[in-house]
């Protein structure tokens, strides 16, 4: 799990990706092949509480000493995919996240990250981060997080049709609310939508943003299922509202809007996204 994540739990949303067994190599298909077959797996709320137990030491453990050999699994067409945790890659990006990278400022004044974690735990993820980089030029996560939002970038890639949400059912089941497609569907209305942006607008954040999940989505299996979790997010909604969210209809009606020269249509569709994210970021900064 990511640093971002363990410090800010449970306010996360996630997009995975899940990967069919083929696209992994030998001997590691053949352990997530085994592993998907096991009685009972490890869920989103275990990797929370494990990222959790690692805040406890002192000093606390800001990145695993070593990489998870968990996974997340689904079906696609009757094919098993595997969406790996790789929780020390995870907390080694949030960290740099957290740092601030790029000449980019951090999340936090350098007394808080101080006090969150000291300068020598992270100085030595930082050092750790570098050998095995170098040992592993390409390697990428499977699992993206955002906290207290959903970005508009990732509800590019998905249809109303696809969601799923399904209730807490009053005996401590959560609440879930998500989206799943195909990865050749994902990556078919990303390159719609940057067209559309590109040749209407200004570049922007959005533009950007969509290149970048782009070129993430080009490094995984083109078979692969691509979700996206609403996670921790959906204890900061309340449920008619979580019932009623259809922020990936908004957006789907923005970008039509846009490209029919429907500039009014466009607006008002992003005014309804706006205005839903706008009221759940503000639960950050309440007490």
């Amino acid at each position: 799990m990511s640093v971002v994540s363990s410090v800010l739990v449970p306010y996360t949303s996630y997009l995975r990706v899940y990967e069919p067994l083929a696209a992994f190599a030998e001997p590691e298909r053949s352990h997530w092949a085994r592993y998907a077959q096991r009685p009972v797996l490890p869920t989103a709320q275990d990797e929370l509480r494990r990222s959790l137990a690692d805040l406890v030491p002192t000093p606390p453990v800001g990145v695993p000493v070593h990489e998870s050999g968990d996974a997340f699994v689904a079906e696609l067409d009757g094919v098993v995919c595997v969406c790996p945790w790789r929780t020390r890659l995870r907390g080694w990006l949030a960290l740099e996240e957290l740092e601030g990278t790029g000449g980019q400022g951090g999340m936090f004044p350098a007394n808080v990250l101080d006090a969150l974690l000291p300068g020598v735990v992270r100085g030595q993820a930082r050092a750790d981060h570098e050998r095995w980089q170098r040992r592993n030029p390409d390697a990428r996560p499977w699992i993206r997080t955002t906290v207290w939002q959903v970005p508009v970038r990732w509800f590019v890639l998905f249809r109303d049709e696809e969601r799923e949400y399904a209730a807490a059912d009053g005996e401590g089941g959560e609440p879930v609310l998500r989206y799943r497609t195909p990865m050749v569907e994902a990556r078919r209305r990303l390159a719609r939508g940057l067209r559309t942006l590109r040749e209407n607008v200004a570049e922007g954040p959005l533009t950007e943003g969509l290149v970048d999940v782009g070129r993430w989505l080009e490094e995984f299996h083109p078979r692969s299922l691509v979700e996206l979790d609403y996670g921790g997010l959906v204890h900061a909604l309340p449920a008619g509202q979580l019932a009623g969210d259809r922020s990936a209809a908004d957006v789907a009606e923005g970008l039509a809007a846009l490209g029919n020269g429907d500039g009014e249509g466009a607006g008002e569709a992003y005014a309804r996204l706006a205005e839903r994210w706008r009221a759940v970021r503000d639960r950050q900064f309440t007490n």
